[in-house]
Parts: structure tokens; C-alpha cells; sequence
């Protein structure tokens, strides 16, 4: 069953959702890579106050494409980064700023995963190489921060209108599509190599 989610996600929805439903979120998200990422924590470290309150927040790994039309800002293209490259830092931003939502592709590590756990956040996955269609789901881009560190590293600020399809992959109770069919593949393998005599 699909379910479509308001943004910002209080603790009893996030920790509701399961591994393997499809949701589509509504309301305003952020886009944040690595040094967006890093920038944030410099910034709490620092006792300075970020540019929005991420508590409740969707935090998209996205590097996206925009134009600007006179004024406004429009998404082109915004795809996923992968999110592994967020782990070293993910556990710590979402227990800093109460990130409820991670949205990315590729999954995310133990520790993170732990941190979600901990603090109540879900893992919510999107088709790569759909850029142009996860796009469509952006009805509008409300601003932009920290462009200095340029355009796919700033934090873009964004409105959502039935924004996905999105797989629930972690979900806050620890478990994780990706560590499932790891366990599977495991599990496959001497059945594997006896049929290809390896």
C-alpha cells in the first residue's frame, strides 16, 4: 500500500513505516551532499545557528540541475547521489539536528543505520538514473543556501508534491532491504558455485 507522507514527520509516523512500503512525501525537504553535510556540523560546532530547522526533516542526497526563470529557481534534474558517501557523517547530523527522513540510493552503514535507530529516522530509496523524473515531483524551489560551495553541494530548499515513488529500504527499528538480500546472496553462494563447478 502506498502512503503519502506531510513533511515535516513527527517520531510515531516515522517509526511506524516499515522496510518495503512505497511512500510519496509532500511539504518542503532540503537537498544536502557531503559538504552541505559538513558545512551543518561546522556550524553546530561552532554554536551558530543553521539557515532552517531540520527536526522532522527529509534530507535528499542530491546534487540537483537548476535554471533560474527571471527570479525563481526551477529543479531540471535531481537525481540521487549515492549515500554512501554521507556515512561518515549521517550518524552525527541526524543526532544534531533530528532528521526524521534520509532519502538517497544505494543504502547507508551499520552505524548510521544504528543512529536511525536511536533517533528515529527512515532511509527512504529512490531510482537512480530517474533525474529527470524525480524532478517532476519538485513543484517548487523555494531558495537556496550556502551556494557558494556550488550548485549540487548547496542546500536546496524544496516543495514537494507527491514527491517519490520512495521504497522504504531502513526503516527505524534496524531493519534493511540491503542487509536482507546481502543475507540472501550469502545464503545463495555455495548453491551458486556448484552449479558453475567454481
Amino acid at each position: 500500500m502506498e502512503k503519502i507522507l506531510n513533511l515535516p514527520l513527527d517520531e510515531k509516523t516515522v517509526r511506524e513505516l516499515k522496510v518495503g512500503e512505497t511512500v510519496y512525501l509532500n511539504g518542503i525537504f532540503f537537498t544536502a551532499r557531503d559538504e552541505a553535510h559538513m558545512h551543518a556540523l561546522e556550524y553546530a560546532k561552532e554554536g551558530k545557528k543553521i539557515p532552517y530547522d531540520f527536526k522532522g526533516a527529509a534530507i535528499y542526497h542530491c546534487g540537483p540541475i537548476m535554471a533560474k526563470d527571471g527570479e525563481k529557481w526551477r529543479a531540471v534534474a535531481a537525481g540521487p547521489t549515492t549515500s554512501t558517501r554521507m556515512n561518515s557523517l549521517e550518524p552525527e547530523f541526524i543526532e544534531k539536528f533530528k532528521v526524521s527522513a534520509i532519502i538517497g540510493k544505494g543504502g547507508m552503514s551499520k552505524p548510521t543505520v544504528d543512529a536511525m535507530q536511536k533517533f528515529g529516522c527512515v532511509y527512504l530509496a529512490i531510482t537512480g538514473g530517474a533525474a529527470v523524473l524525480a524532478a517532476k515531483g519538485i513543484k517548487e524551489v523555494l531558495g537556496v543556501e550556502w551556494y557558494e560551495l556550488g550548485m549540487p553541494e548547496a542546500l536546496w530548499v524544496l516543495v514537494g508534491e507527491k514527491f517519490g515513488p520512495l521504497t522504504v529500504a531502513i526503516d527505524a527499528h534496524g531493519n534493511s532491504l540491503y542487509a536482507d538480500v546481502e543475507k540472501e546472496v550469502e545464503k545463495n553462494i555455495p548453491k551458486a558455485k556448484e552449479i558453475l563447478k567454481i
